[in-house]
C-alpha cells in the first residue's frame, strides 16, 4: 500500500521498522486517511516475520495534536450511528497497536495531545524528549470527551492521575509523564535518536514469539481474578516452552556452559 499521511522506512535486513506520521502542515493531526493508514501499517507489519520492533515517529514540531479540528467540525453534524462508526474507526486504530505483536516505541519529539496522546499511551515504550515533548487530554476543553483514550490511560498509569489528566486537560512536561509512569524514558533532545535506536535494537535482541506471548499476557491480565490469572499464566508458560524460539534459546545456552 502506498501511504500519504505516513512514512515508511524498513530496510530488508533491519529488524527494526520505523512509521512517521507525514502531515507536519497539520501538526500530524488525525484524519480518517491517517487514521486508516496507522491500522493498516501496525495489521501488515504485525504480521512481518522480518520486523521484530517498530518505532512511530512525526515529522515536525508535532507528535500528534489529536483530531483534525475540521475533520471534527464535519462529523459534528453527522447522526449517532456515522459518529459511532466513525468512533469505531478510531478505535480500530488504537487496538491496532495496542495489539500488535511486536514492541512499538512511541519516539515522542513534540506535543503529543488528546488523541495523540492516545496513540502514545497505546505504545509499549515512550520515549520523550525532555525539552520539547508535552502530554495532555484537551477534550473537554471543547466539549468533547476522552472516552476511547481513556480506557488505555487507565491502564497505564490509573485511575487517580488519569481522572487528574482527563478532567483538568492540563498538559504535562515529559519529567512529568515520565514521573506518572505514562512515558518510559526521558532524553535530552539531542540524545532521543540515540536513545529510541539503544531501545530499539535491545528489543530486536530479544524473541519474537517470546515478545509476543508476553504482551498478549499483559493484555489479558487485567480484570482477571489471582487464580484465573495464575491459571492462565500456567497455560501460556506451557505453551511457550513448545516454541522453536524457547528450544534454541535453551540449547544455545546450554552449548555456553
Amino acid at each position: 500500500m502506498n501511504y500519504t499521511t505516513l512514512l515508511l522506512d524498513h530496510a530488508p535486513a533491519s529488524p527494526i521498522a520505523t512509521l512517521t506520521l507525514n502531515r507536519p502542515d497539520k501538526r500530524n493531526a488525525l484524519n480518517p486517511t491517517l487514521i486508516s493508514e496507522i491500522t493498516h501499517a501496525f495489521t501488515t507489519l504485525g504480521s512481518n516475520d522480518a520486523v521484530k520492533v517498530i518505532v512511530l515517529a512525526a515529522n515536525g514540531k508535532v507528535f500528534c495534536a489529536g483530531m483534525d479540528l475540521a475533520y471534527l467540525q464535519e462529523i459534528s453534524q453527522n447522526s449517532v450511528m456515522q459518529n459511532k462508526a466513525d468512533s469505531r474507526r478510531f478505535h480500530d486504530m488504537l487496538s491496532a497497536i495496542y495489539s500488535c505483536p511486536k514492541p512499538v516505541i512511541a519516539r515522542v519529539q513534540g506535543a503529543a495531545i488528546a488523541g495523540g496522546c492516545g496513540i502514545a499511551s497505546v505504545c509499549d515504550v515512550v520515549i520523550a524528549s525532555r525539552e520539547k515533548a508535552i502530554f495532555g487530554y484537551s477534550e473537554v476543553k471543547i466539549g468533547f470527551i476522552p472516552a476511547i483514550v481513556s480506557v488505555y490511560l487507565m491502564r497505564r498509569i490509573g485511575g487517580t492521575q488519569a481522572q487528574r489528566l482527563l478532567l483538568t486537560a492540563e498538559n504535562v512536561s515529559a519529567d512529568e509523564a515520565y514521573r506518572l509512569g505514562f512515558a518510559t524514558h526521558v532524553a535530552e533532545d539531542a540524545l532521543l535518536d540515540q536513545k529510541v535506536l539503544e531501545t530499539a535494537q535491545m528489543l530486536a535482541a530479544n524473541s519474537s514469539s517470546a515478545m509476543a506471548m508476553t504482551k498478549e499476557i499483559l493484555g489479558n491480565l487485567s480484570g482477571m481474578s489471582l487464580d484465573a490469572a495464575l491459571d492462565y499464566a500456567c497455560s501460556m508458560n506451557a505453551i511457550a516452552r513448545t516454541t522453536d524460539d524457547f528450544k534454541q534459546g535453551v540449547a544455545g545456552f546450554l552449548q555456553k556452559v
